[in-house]
């Protein structure tokens, strides 16, 4: 590889609105990278996701499929 390059990798923490963190690495130098949602509170993650099925949509598949 050809040297200068590449931007320098460092460790950083990740900090999340629900107080968890973690250490990931990134191109930022020495700062905290703050974000909304993570792994641990995410709905998908967490099993509490919820289909919502507002205009029939299932309902609509069955029709057609028994037909």
């Amino acid at each position: 590889m050809k040297e200068k390059t590449h931007p320098a990798y460092h460790e950083i923490t990740v900090a999340c609105a629900c107080g968890n963190s973690f250490k990931t690495g990134s191109c930022i130098e020495g700062k905290t990278l703050k974000v909304d949602i993570c792994n641990k509170c995410h709905p998908f993650f967490t099993g509490t996701q919820r289909l919502v099925d507002t205009s029939g949509r299932i309902e609509k598949f069955q029709k057609r499929i028994n037909k």
